[in-house]
């Protein structure tokens, strides 16, 4: 199992947004202040508004900011969002005998650990001020 840029990038963005709310940021500022390209957490901040996690506000002073209160989000509910379902890759192999693997008990338990530990981290935890 392994998370791409998305879920890194969206995850150090959105401990901003929890880190300064409720006030609004914009992704100018929060791209410098991570080092992330604009046009790149445009498009992770397109999924996070989706999953109405995130809410954006137009005008001279808008910005974004999350939609709750940072200890009412988790990091499973982002990494969800924009990685999709956690769970083991899919065998490949013609020859597997999926209902009798042995192997696949243990990606299936480490699927589940792996959901069940980022659900049990909120958003608020990952705030150092």
């Amino acid at each position: 199992m392994k998370f791409s840029t998305k879920a890194e990038y969206g995850l150090r963005a959105m401990v901003i947004l929890a880190r300064d709310y409720p006030y609004l940021r914009s992704i100018t500022e929060i791209s410098l202040e991570e080092c992330i390209s604009a046009k790149y957490l445009e498009q992770i901040f397109i999924k996070l508004r989706g999953a109405e996690i995130i809410v954006s506000q137009k005008g001279k002073s808008g910005g974004y900011t999350l939609t709750r209160e940072p200890n009412k989000i988790t990091v499973g509910e982002i990494v969800e969002t924009l990685e999709g379902k956690i769970e083991p890759a899919k065998c490949n192999s013609p020859e597997c005998k999926n209902s009798t693997c042995a192997s696949k008990k243990v990606w299936v338990k480490l699927s589940q650990e792996i959901k069940k530990t980022l659900d049990n981290i909120k958003l608020s935890d990952l705030i150092t001020k």
